[in-house]
Parts: C-alpha cells; sequence; structure tokens
C-alpha cells in the first residue's frame, strides 16, 4: 500500500486535507449529538401514558350564572352522558394528562418530617371511577368506595383526602425499600391518607422527563366549581362522533353555561409534543444538509487534487500503474483524511455532549452511537471520493507526453 507516498502529498498541500478533516470532525460531532437528540426527543413523545388514549377525550364547561347549584349540575350531566350511546364511561376530573395544566402538590410518607424530602406530585380528584373511565391498569389493591368520596367547596379550600390510589412510579419513589405499598401511609402536610391501591402508570399533565411525569395520585373528591371538566371513554372507534355529540348534548342543556374546550388525548398529545417533534425535524434537516456539505467539499478536494495532479497519473499509467491502482490511491488518500477528521470528531463530540449536558436537559451521550456516526462517515468520505477516483484512474499514459 502506497501510504508514505500519499501521506507526502498530503503534507504538500496540507491546507485542502485539514479542511476536509476539520469538515469531517465537525460534522461528526453535530451528528452524534444530533442524532441522540432526535431519538431522545422521539422517544419521549412516545412514551405511554397509561390511559385509553385513542377513545378517551375532556370537555369543560363554565357555570357563569350566579347561585348556580354545581351538585345538581354535575349529577344531572353525569347521567345524562351514561346515557349516550358510544359512552363507555364518564367521570368528573380536576385534570387530564398531557394538557399541561392541572394541579401539583409536595407529598412525603412522614408527616412534616424534615430528614425526608417530599416528592412533587401530579394531584388527580375525582368522585368517579377514574381507573375505569382513564382505562387505568391496577395491580395492587383497590379503588375508592362511594362513601371515600369528599365533596369540596373551592372556596373554602378544605382540601382533606384520606385515601389515596398512587402510580408505581410515585409508589417507588417514596417507599423505595417496600414491594407492596397498599396500607403505607403518605402525607400532604399534615393530612395522612392510606394507600387503598397502585396503578401501573398516569403520566402528569406536564409529562416532564423521567419518572417525575408518571409521579400522579388520585383522591376521591369532588369540587364544587362552576367550571365543570369530564372526562369520557368512547367505545371503540366512536371517538369522533361521542365527542360531537356530548358537546352538542351538554351545550344544549343549560343556558348558563359557555363551552371552554372539547379536547381529545390524542390532541393532547400532539399539543404537548409539538415543539419536540419540531426539534426533531429541525434537527434532521440540519444533519442532511451538513451531510451533502461535506459530501460536497470531499467530492471538490478530490476533484481538485486530480486536476493537478493529471501529468503525474499519466506518468504513472505509462510505467505499468492499472486504473485500479489510481482508483486504490485516491480512496486511501480520502480515507486518510476522513480518519483523521474522525479521530478528532470523536473528542469534539464528547465536549459538545458534556456542553450540551452542562446547560440543557439532555441527557449523557451514549457511546454506543459514535461507531454508527464513524462508519457512517467512512463510508460517505469513500462514496464521495469514489467519482473523482474513478475519473484519475480513466485518465491515459498519453497524458504525460502533454505540456503544462
Amino acid at each position: 500500500m502506497e501510504i508514505r507516498p500519499i501521506l507526502s502529498a498530503l503534507l504538500r498541500s496540507k491546507t485542502g486535507a485539514l479542511l476536509i478533516a476539520a469538515q469531517v470532525a465537525l460534522t461528526l460531532a453535530i451528528l452524534g449529538n444530533a442524532v441522540y437528540i432526535v431519538q431522545e426527543r422521539l422517544a419521549i413523545s412516545a412514551r405511554p401514558t397509561g390511559v385509553d388514549e385513542d377513545n378517551l377525550f375532556f370537555i369543560r364547561l363554565y357555570g357563569f350564572r350566579e347561585g348556580i347549584d354545581v351538585q345538581a349540575m354535575l349529577d344531572t350531566d353525569l347521567a345524562t352522558l351514561r346515557a349516550l350511546p358510544g359512552v363507555a364511561s364518564v367521570a368528573t376530573a380536576n385534570m387530564a394528562p398531557l394538557t399541561q395544566s392541572g394541579w401539583n402538590l409536595s407529598v412525603q410518607p412522614n408527616s412534616n418530617d424534615p430528614a425526608v424530602d417530599s416528592t412533587n406530585t401530579a394531584f388527580y380528584f375525582s368522585s368517579e371511577d377514574l381507573v375505569d373511565t382513564l382505562g387505568l391498569k391496577l395491580v395492587e389493591g383497590r379503588y375508592f368506595t362511594p362513601d371515600e368520596v369528599q365533596v369540596i367547596e373551592p372556596s373554602l379550600a378544605n382540601v382533606d383526602p384520606r385515601h389515596v390510589v398512587l402510580t408505581q412510579a410515585l409508589a417507588r419513589q417514596l417507599f423505595p425499600d417496600a414491594t407492596s405499598y397498599v396500607g403505607k401511609a403518605v402525607y400532604l402536610g399534615d393530612s395522612r391518607m392510606e394507600v387503598v391501591g397502585v396503578v401501573e402508570r398516569l403520566q402528569s399533565p406536564w409529562a416532564q422527563l423521567g419518572d417525575a411525569a408518571e409521579r400522579s395520585m388520585i383522591v376521591p373528591m369532588r369540587q364544587l366549581d362552576p367550571a365543570a371538566q369530564y372526562l369520557v371513554r368512547a367505545e371503540p372507534g366512536q371517538l369522533d362522533r361521542v365527542m360531537r355529540e356530548v358537546e352538542d348534548t351538554l351545550v344544549a342543556a343549560r343556558d348558563d353555561r359557555v363551552l371552554l374546550r372539547n379536547t381529545s388525548l390524542k390532541d393532547a398529545r400532539a399539543n404537548r409534543y409539538r415543539a419536540d417533534r419540531s426539534l426533531a425535524w429541525m434537527l434532521v434537516t440540519v444533519m442532511g444538509l451538513l451531510v451533502l456539505v461535506t459530501a460536497s467539499g470531499i467530492v471538490g478536494m478530490a476533484s481538485l487534487w486530480v486536476n493537478q495532479r493529471r501529468k503525474q497519473i499519466g506518468v504513472r499509467r505509462a510505467i505499468g500503474a492499472r486504473q485500479r491502482d489510481i482508483l486504490r490511491y485516491f480512496l486511501v488518500e480520502n480515507f486518510m483524511v476522513t480518519s483523521f477528521g474522525i479521530a478528532i470528531g470523536l473528542g469534539l463530540a464528547l465536549g459538545l455532549n458534556q456542553l450540551l449536558v452542562s446547560t440543557l436537559e439532555v441527557s449523557r451521550l451514549p457511546l454506543a452511537i459514535l461507531p454508527a456516526g464513524v462508519l457512517g462517515l467512512w463510508t460517505l468520505g469513500l462514496l464521495a471520493a469514489l467519482g473523482p477516483a474513478w475519473r484519475a484512474a480513466r485518465i491515459p499514459p498519453a497524458e504525460a507526453t502533454r505540456s503544462v
């Protein structure tokens, strides 16, 4: 292999080689981190919420007339909705997953013990069976009984639940050494709540990164708020029709309230992760342009080298060099330049990731991604140089006799 002649030729025209190596290094550093960020964001946006998203929607209306009997309004609405064809289950609720708005409270396994850290928790409450309505999976214990439901007046702020259903993620956070959670106590300030059940998963309205997104709890409460919200699970395949019928029915039922929103959980997911998808598409576009620019740079530099060495190539052909020898020469030359750039790019990729970890909500780059980037750039370099190398291999021996 003509390593020494190739290296000697590169040292004589090192500016072009260094430019290509720098471009390759920058491409690897950016591609490695961008690919991982795209994978991470897409994985985050695909996380399951634990609910029956395909068939679930929530509708909120505001009763604006002073002195409205909220308790009677809620009971009437629930009875009306349960009678509609296609409605599988309905419940009142203060919030829903992925809606980016709701209640967030701190709980701890011991009452007001400063030595025990509190845990921020998504605080769901309903007077109906949210496990059934949301389609949650109960993995331990039971749901609430009707006599455990409390009715609260928002103006009195009398939130004092006695029973709670936790998600597995929250239960493990509060009781890391336990294998069973039913019967344990959770404290909301001075209020002691007994764990009666555990659901596999229920994502918070904010869908934070990591396990925090699944640290949720449900308590048996009905809030007498004129801004009433209902979670409705439709029969499979009937979501759109049921959404329209529920909206028409509730709006027509009273003339003293207005519709605030009527949204499916699928639309809520799309809204919650719109920024993540936009970021992913932006990074994919940047990666595509970066690969195109790098490939163009390699083609341009390889073509320049071929044009500068036509006479030299003709001489080599005249003294017996075969076409494949010339082809191999330029491909090896490109491989060496690309490898030098890759070596620098590996360090840059790790350094850039460290910067992103320290300044943004980005996890550390898995080293397994870098070998794929290395192989990709080697392949890109060889393919980009193949055209100029092939043109060099076809230069005839007679080129050696031509004057410059």
